[in-house]
């Protein structure tokens, strides 16, 4: 898939919104479309065929959420970047869950979501885990040997920290929720103070500054993102 080739369904019910988003992505070679509501963008997803939903939680006709479940159910695997107000954390956490693949927060740069969008489309083309060896910046992880280096120089990492960034690493780029990472680290443990102290473990070996991270991002109120590899 080239930039070129790719299309881009807008689906928002507000129509300066729709124009922003039309313009500002049309000026990145995408082909954009767009649905006011949820009843058009059924439909448009069957006549258009896009590469790519932009979707927004706030329809007229039907939740963003129902939608995006029905979608989903029905196996429709493209990505869905969400649109939400970013005092919305349960409703994006709850999008991720269903099977959002990223989202943006209003308001938004163009920038960050043309950012986003690229994740979202490669992560369907080829997942970060993929490739044996993952480069951010000063931060080696080696998925085939299990060696993880920073500036070169190897680090320990305890067996639970490891499985946290191999994690990160094959979603490198995108917003993984906590009850992602407790489900496939500790298989379903709910409590969310345990995945805070081994990122605040992980962060204190991978991290010059721990406390202003590089690399494990946090999305407040939502979960972590690894900074996008090399």
């Amino acid at each position: 898939m080239t930039k070129t080739a790719v299309r881009i369904l807008i689906v928002d019910d507000e129509p300066p919104i729709r124009k922003l988003l039309r313009v500002g992505l049309s000026t990145q070679d995408y082909v954009v479309s767009e649905a006011m509501n949820a009843k058009v963008a059924i439909e448009m997803v069957k006549t258009e065929q896009p590469d790519l939903i932009v979707l927004d939680l706030g329809l007229p006709d039907m939740g963003g959420h129902d939608l995006l479940a029905k979608w989903r159910a029905e196996g429709l695997d493209l990505p869905i970047v969400i649109l939400s107000s970013r005092t919305d954390e349960a409703g994006i956490v709850k999008a991720l869950e269903i099977g959002a693949d990223d989202y943006i927060a209003k308001p938004f740069g163009m920038n960050e979501l043309v950012a986003r969008i690229h994740v979202a489309l490669r992560h369907r083309l080829q997942t970060q885990g993929e490739k044996p060896v993952f480069q951010t910046g000063d931060l080696t992880v080696d998925l085939v040997k299990r060696i993880v280096k920073v500036e070169g120089h190897e680090i320990k990492l305890s067996p639970k920290e490891y499985d946290i960034l191999r994690i990160f690493v094959q979603h490198a780029g995108k917003v993984l929720t906590h009850r992602y990472l407790l489900e496939h680290v500790w298989d379903g443990l709910t409590d969310v103070q345990y995945l805070r102290v081994y990122v605040r473990q992980l962060r204190q070996k991978i991290e010059k500054t721990p406390d202003q991270p590089r690399y494990i991002l946090t999305e407040t109120g939502i979960g972590y993102r690894l900074k996008e590899g090399q």
